[in-house]
C-alpha cells in the first residue's frame, strides 16, 4: 500500500471493474447534447490536444475534461424540434479542458464533430485547475526520502511503515505575488488501527512545490504526542462487546421489478422525466426535470440544470500546521473525482439499480467508475394525503395515499469525510435535494490529556487524550437553474 491518502480515499477506487453494472454507458442507445463524455470521446480529445502542442506532449497534464455545455436556448429549441424526429441539428458537441501545458493552465473547448480545437485560452491570474491523483500520490511520497523528515519520526519514535500522507492545498490569503501549484504533506500514524485521521503527527510542516514536484521548506516544530489508537478503529469486525439490540433484517421487495425506466442518461418515473449524467468536479447533474401534466397532457418544465457547484470546508485553528486548511472538495480535489463505488445492501437498498461513469486519467486516457449511482425507489411508510370522513353516517370514509419517491444517490469520499448526496424525486412535483455527512473526524495532536489543563484558546474541543476536535464548518454550495413552467 503506497503512502498516499488521496490515493487510498479515492483513486483506488478508478482500478475496480464491478460485475454489479447493471446499466453499462456503452449501451445507450441514442447521445443527447447534455450526455457524458464516452470513452471513445475522452480519447479523441487526448489526441487532439497532444497533436495541437507535438512538442511538449510530454508536459502535459489533463487536470479536468468533460461536456462543455451547450447554449441553453439553443439546446431548448433543439429538443423542441426534435421529437418524434430530427427537424434541426443538435447543438455543437464539445468537449472542455483545463490542461497544463509547460506550467501554464490553459483552457481549451475542443470541437468533436470537428476534431479540432476552438478556443485555447492561457489563464492568469489567481486560481489553480483541480489536483490529479497522481500528482498528489508523487508529493505525498517525497517526504519518505527527505532525510529531515526521516529524522523527526525517528526523534519521535515512529516506525515509517506505519505512516501515511497526504496533501492539503495552500489556500489564498490575499497575496498580490502568486505562490505557484503548492501544497502542504500532512502525515498520520497507523500501528494498531486503520483509522489513521485520529492519529495525526503534529508539528511538522512540510511544502512541496507541485510544478518542480519538490520539497520547497520543511519545519519540525516541537514533539506533539500522537494520540493513541486503542479504540478508534471503526470496522465491524473489530467492535467488542457489549452491542446493542440485534435488530431483524428488513428487505424492500418490487415482485413486478422497478417502476421507472432508464434509458441511457434519460429517468422516467411517474410522472417525471429527467437527464442524469455525472461530472469529476461536481458529480451527479440532474437536466432538463420535467412533471407530466394529466390535465393538460403535456409536461410542464421545473428545472434546467442542478448541480453541486462547491463545498467549502474552512478550519479555524490558526495554528501554522491548520490556518491554511479551508479546502473547496469541489474545485480542488473534484467531488465526483472522490466518488466511490456504492455497496449493494449497505448503501442502497434491495431494490436499486447502479450506473457507471466514466473520468480522465491525468494522461488524458479515460477510466471507469463502476456504481457511482444507484437509483431506488422509496417507501418508507410516510403518508403523502390522507382523510378520513365521519359525517357521512353510517359510511366511514378513508383515503389514504402512501409518500413514494424516487432517489438518485452518489457518495463522495473526500479523505475523512463522506458525503451522502440523493436527489429525491416526489409525486407531489418537488425535488428535495440532500446530503448526509458521515465518516470521521479530523483531529489534532495535543499535549493535554484533560480539560482543566488547558489554559490557552486550543480552537477546539478535547475529545480523549492527546485529542482535540478542531472547530470547522460545511457549505454546500448549488448550481439551480429552475425553470419552472419555462420561466427562467
Amino acid at each position: 500500500m503506497a503512502h498516499s491518502l488521496k490515493i487510498f480515499c479515492c483513486f483506488f477506487f478508478f482500478f475496480l471493474f464491478s460485475t454489479l453494472s447493471i446499466i453499462p454507458l456503452s449501451h445507450q442507445l441514442e447521445q443527447h447534447p447534455l450526455d457524458s463524455l464516452t470513452p471513445n470521446e475522452f480519447i479523441r480529445v487526448q489526441a487532439i490536444v497532444n497533436q495541437s502542442h507535438p512538442t511538449t506532449i510530454n508536459d502535459i497534464t489533463f487536470q479536468y475534461i468533460g461536456l462543455n455545455e451547450p447554449d441553453k436556448q439553443a439546446l431548448i429549441s433543439w429538443l423542441q424540434n426534435h421529437r418524434p424526429t430530427p427537424i434541426t441539428a443538435p447543438p455543437p458537441r464539445q468537449a472542455f479542458v483545463i490542461a497544463r501545458i509547460n506550467h501554464q493552465t490553459h483552457e481549451l473547448v475542443v470541437d468533436l464533430s470537428y476534431d479540432n480545437i476552438v478556443s485555447d485560452h492561457i489563464h492568469h491570474g489567481f486560481g489553480y485547475p483541480l489536483f490529479t491523483f497522481q500528482e498528489q500520490n508523487r508529493a505525498s511520497q517525497l517526504v519518505f526520502n527527505h532525510a529531515p523528515f526521516l529524522a523527526a519520526l525517528n526523534k519521535r519514535g515512529l516506525k515509517v511503515e506505519e505512516v501515511i500522507c497526504e496533501t492539503f492545498a495552500l489556500g489564498w490569503f490575499g497575496e498580490t505575488k502568486q505562490n505557484g501549484r503548492v501544497v502542504k504533506v500532512m502525515c498520520y500514524y497507523l500501528d494498531g488501527t486503520v483509522n489513521l485521521y485520529m492519529r495525526p503527527i503534529e508539528a511538522i510542516t512540510v511544502t512541496v512545490d507541485l510544478e518542480a514536484m519538490k520539497i520547497t521548506h520543511f519545519r519540525d516544530r516541537l514533539v506533539v504526542p500522537v494520540p493513541k489508537a486503542a479504540g478508534t478503529d471503526y470496522r465491524e469486525s473489530e467492535q467488542k462487546a457489549p452491542f446493542g439490540p440485534e435488530l431483524k433484517g428488513i428487505t424492500v421487495v418490487q415482485p413486478d421489478g422497478p417502476s421507472f425506466i432508464i434509458d441511457g442518461s434519460r429517468v422516467r418515473w411517474a410522472n417525471w422525466d429527467f437527464h442524469l449524467t455525472f461530472d469529476a468536479r461536481v458529480g451527479p447533474i440532474v437536466s432538463l426535470a420535467s412533471i407530466y401534466d394529466t390535465e393538460k397532457q403535456e409536461f410542464r418544465r421545473v428545472m434546467y440544470r442542478g448541480f453541486v457547484s462547491e463545498l467549502f470546508v474552512p478550519y479555524m485553528d490558526l495554528t501554522e500546521e491548520w490556518y491554511y486548511r479551508t479546502f473547496f472538495d469541489a474545485g480542488e480535489y473534484g467531488y465526483g473525482l472522490c466518488a466511490v463505488p456504492l455497496e449493494p445492501l449497505r448503501d442502497c437498498p434491495a431494490n436499486a439499480v447502479y450506473m457507471g461513469a466514466f473520468v480522465a486519467a491525468q494522461n488524458g486516457m479515460p477510466i471507469e467508475m463502476p456504481n457511482v449511482f444507484c437509483i431506488f425507489e422509496r417507501n418508507a411508510g410516510d403518508v403523502m394525503w390522507r382523510h378520513t370522513e365521519t359525517m357521512i353516517p353510517p359510511d366511514l370514509i378513508t383515503e389514504v395515499r402512501p409518500d413514494m419517491s424516487l432517489v438518485v444517490r452518489m457518495v463522495s469520499t473526500v479523505g475523512n469525510y463522506d458525503y451522502i448526496n440523493d436527489w429525491e424525486f416526489k409525486q407531489i412535483g418537488s425535488i428535495k435535494v440532500t446530503v448526509g455527512l458521515t465518516g470521521l473526524l479530523e483531529v489534532r495532536g495535543s499535549k493535554y490529556t484533560h480539560k482543566d489543563q488547558i489554559d490557552e484558546e486550543v480552537y477546539g474541543t478535547l475529545l480523549a487524550e492527546n485529542t482535540l476536535g478542531a472547530y470547522h464548518d460545511h457549505f454546500i454550495t448549488y448550481h439551480l437553474d429552475l425553470d419552472v413552467d419555462g420561466c427562467e
